[in-house]
């Protein structure tokens, strides 16, 4: 679904993303696991667009991709979960998943049933704003409105972040579900080391802005991926 190959990038005279390359698979969920200040909201940022390459490819269905503006990449099937979510919160929760349909092509204003089948909090709350919503359940309602424009893949960064247990349990059965749908791609960014390995059909691990170690989620542990994540 989405192919990355020899990733640069720069923030003045600091090399930020160095010769980077990964894939990510239909079906499946692929982890990305590192430390903060490793690259990984630089790098999700260069794959939507909001920030330019200095040199490297992305393919997206195997077109190339690079140049490509964000909204380009939006109407193309990729959804974003940013960290810190970016709701907008004077809107209601419906109204921010309304905001989600744009990406769509069909003119079709309804939002999908299946929203608040994954998200049935959503429902009870959707007259109410954004902003009035707990933390974790803006979270949902950030991955919710992603969703909305029915993506090919769906890229989160670190969604897990400052949200309670039982929310973070809820979030895990929304991204389960989702991959075995056969169909969507899913691009997860955590440091969440459990999180991460309870979903990881495959995963990669950022140290300096490389990958150090890639495989499959069930070789995590032995791979001492939690090494990585440590201080």
């Amino acid at each position: 679904m989405l192919t990355v190959r020899d990733l640069n990038q720069y923030y003045g005279g600091s090399h930020i993303l160095r010769n980077l390359s990964l894939e990510v698979r239909a079906g499946a969920c692929t982890a990305l696991l590192g430390r903060n200040g490793m690259g990984k909201s630089t790098l999700l940022k260069c794959l939507m667009g909001l920030l330019p390459v200095r040199s490297g490819t992305i393919s997206f269905q195997g077109r190339d991709i690079t140049g490509f503006p964000s909204y380009s990449r939006v109407r193309l099937g990729i959804g974003y979960v940013p960290q810190g979510r970016e709701i907008f919160p004077r809107l209601t929760v419906e109204e921010n998943l309304l905001m989600g349909l744009a990406a769509r092509y069909n003119g079709d204003a309804r939002i999908p049933d299946e929203i608040y089948e994954l998200f049935p909090v959503l429902k009870e709350m959707r007259r109410r704003r954004g902003g009035d919503l707990s933390g974790g359940q803006q979270q949902q309602l950030a991955i919710a409105r992603a969703l909305a424009g029915r993506p090919k893949l769906l890229i989160l960064d670190e969604p897990t972040e400052g949200i309670q247990p039982s929310i973070i349990k809820d979030i895990e059965r929304v991204i389960r579900r989702l991959a075995q749908g056969g169909e969507m791609a899913i691009l997860l960014v955590e440091q969440y080391y459990d999180f991460a390995r309870s979903l990881a059909d495959h995963f990669y691990v950022m140290a300096r802005g490389e990958i150090v170690k890639s495989g499959k989620g069930r070789d995590l542990d032995a791979e001492n991926a939690r090494s990585y994540l440590a201080l």
